[in-house]
């Protein structure tokens, strides 16, 4: 049997390695447009300095695991055409190109490793004073403004947005907040709606100064499920069935960011048991027995506010915030371990999670 994993990322990698270890006697390809494994939780670190969110795929995929390094252009009928001009043939494919974002023109994607890298290159070349402006008030604008104003404190570090941490319960945005003061990080609540040189306009009409601009949202996924004809949504995600399968093409799973599914928020937390259940799913049809539903419960959201503070807020199943919420050390500690446990399980298939909420 011809499997192909379109994706390293977290979904992608683990479902790659736990098919290897529960379908031995499987042809197992991953296609990956680089040779390593980004770990996206940590690009806020590759940017300031702070850490590193790279490490090469041949450490992450199991023995017997063939590596394509290329883009897939096209899942065709039975066939994965590839940008460097070779075709794989597949029984099944696993879809998991994760998403990426649509930056307003001069401002630099931070959630991708090229834009990641890009930013690093560009802060290297501020001189002291210079102003950074992080667009996004989400968890990862969050994490990049707190990780930046702590690494470079010679620098003027600011977040615009309409609202901050907007997921989290009420204490936990005063906490975000009363940190990002303490790191020196300013908050602008405004809209930036162009960006001329360095010159941001903003929707109130009011213009800042900005050196070096940081986009901090992931508002897209790759086209490739919509340009190879399968079903997607208004925003391009594949749309699938309750086991994560295309309603398009049986034969295919999107898993991730970049699949269509109810309730879930693009994180490792989901992309994780979603490349499980895919991985496990596809092992139950070559055993001939009935593919299961997906189900998937939340139990927090996790945040580092740069290296020595975080967040840890509690959540019910459906991703709610509930009023509990644990912060500083202890809180920067368990996000460390989170993501740490998040490499590891992508590297060896093993991942647990909770059931979802009943309906």
């Amino acid at each position: 049997m011809n499997i192909v994993v379109i994706g390293a990322g977290y979904a992608g990698t683990l479902a790659a390695n736990r098919l290897r270890k529960k379908a031995p006697d499987a042809h197992i390809t991953v296609v990956n447009p680089r040779g390593d494994f980004i770990e996206r939780v940590r690009l806020h670190e590759q940017i300031a300095g702070s850490g590193t969110a790279a490490r090469p795929l041949t450490e992450m995929l199991a023995a017997g695991i063939t590596l394509e390094t290329a883009s897939a252009d096209k899942i065709g009928d039975g066939t994965v055409t590839l940008d460097n001009g070779r075709d794989l043939e597949f029984d099944s494919v696993i879809l998991a190109t994760g998403s990426t974002a649509n930056p307003l023109p001069g401002a630099i994607p931070v959630g991708t490793w090229e834009g990641a890298e890009q930013a690093r290159t560009a802060l290297e070349a501020l001189a002291a004073g210079g102003i950074v402006t992080v667009i996004g008030g989400g968890l990862t604008g969050i994490e990049t403004a707190a990780e930046l104003a702590e690494a470079r404190p010679y620098l003027r570090v600011r977040l615009v947005s309409d609202t901050v941490a907007g997921s989290l319960s009420t204490g936990a945005q005063r906490h975000v907040r009363s940190t990002l003061g303490r790191l020196t990080a300013d908050i602008v609540a405004d809209q930036v709606i162009e960006i001329d040189g360095t010159t941001l306009r903003l929707g109130s009409g009011a213009e800042l100064d900005s050196d070096l601009t940081l986009w901090a949202m992931f508002s897209a996924v790759p086209d490739l499920a919509a340009r190879s004809g399968l079903a997607v949504d208004a925003d391009g995600r594949a749309l699938v069935d309750a086991t994560l399968r295309s309603v398009s093409d049986p034969r295919i799973f999107a898993v991730g960011d970049c699949a269509a599914v109810p309730g879930m928020r693009m994180a490792c937390a989901t992309a994780a048991p979603q490349g499980a259940h895919a991985a496990n799913t596809l092992v139950r049809m070559i055993k001939g027995r009935e593919p299961q539903p997906f189900s998937l419960g939340y139990v927090g959201q996790g945040i580092s506010l740069g290296r020595h503070d975080g967040l840890q807020q509690v959540t019910d199943r459906a991703d709610t915030a509930s009023r509990l919420f644990v912060s500083g050390p202890i809180a920067a500690f368990v996000k460390e371990r989170v993501c740490r446990f998040a490499a590891t399980a992508s590297r060896t298939g093993n991942t647990v999670w909770l059931r979802g909420p009943k309906r």
